[in-house]
């Protein structure tokens, strides 16, 4: 519905959208932009819309700062898919302040898998994640299984207190041969919706650095 393309300088504050066509506002190529008092109408009932992530980043992203932001339904904020033609990066992503509710996930990193740890492309990423959840890393994003590639990442996720309808929380499926390094979880709580017999849980492969004060714990971490 709105896009803005090599913008300088751009601000844009107190603008409704309802039911937008495709993604509600694109922004690309474009430098110093704050986005303010945004109101968002598309419920799943929509008759246009197919903007399914409340916010989508691509590569070239860095130095984003998304504070204050309530969104659902939805796939949450979702980073990627990254690695598919080359050397992809999304840098210093700040999220903080937010409420998702009734999304498919909270925040969602996904890079292309490799065939060879030294023949694809490598992305690095890096960015913090405070109120927000549930959590997942995907490194192994390749649908047509065809000229997969490798990426790793470093990412902080930090006072996360929420709750999620599946019992696997906490999803960081990495590389096997690189995987995902300098993973913190600092105070991250996360809980199942209230079903009889349903227990969290965090699932890791090759994710590597540390976690405190976090539920469920996640195996493969150091405590």
């Amino acid at each position: 519905a709105l896009t803005f393309y090599r913008c300088n300088g751009l601000v844009l504050k107190g603008v409704r959208h309802i039911n937008s066509q495709r993604n509600h506002i694109t922004i690309s190529n474009c430098k110093d932009v704050t986005f303010s008092n945004l109101h968002i109408s598309a419920p799943k009932t929509s008759p246009n819309t197919d903007g399914d992530d409340c916010i989508a980043i691509s590569s070239g992203s860095s130095h984003i700062n998304i504070t204050g932001m309530a969104c659902g339904p939805g796939h949450g904020i979702s980073i990627g898919a990254l690695g598919a033609h080359g050397e992809d990066t999304v840098e210093e992503l700040h999220v903080r302040n937010c409420t998702l509710k009734g999304t498919m996930t909270g925040v969602r990193i996904k890079t292309w898998q490799a065939l060879e740890m030294h023949g694809g492309s490598h992305s690095r990423k890096s960015g913090s994640f405070e109120l927000i959840a549930p959590i997942i890393i995907d490194q192994y994003y390749c649908p047509s299984r065809v000229n997969c590639k490798n990426e790793d990442r470093r990412c902080t996720y930090r006072s996360i207190i929420g709750t999620s309808t599946t019992d696997k929380v906490i999803n960081l499926s990495c590389d096997q041969n690189v995987g995902c390094t300098d993973i913190q979880f600092n105070y991250v709580y996360i809980t199942p919706t209230d079903v009889p017999g349903k227990k969290a849980y965090a699932f890791s492969f090759n994710a590597h650095e540390n976690y405190t004060h976090t539920i469920p714990v996640v195996k493969g971490l150091q405590a």
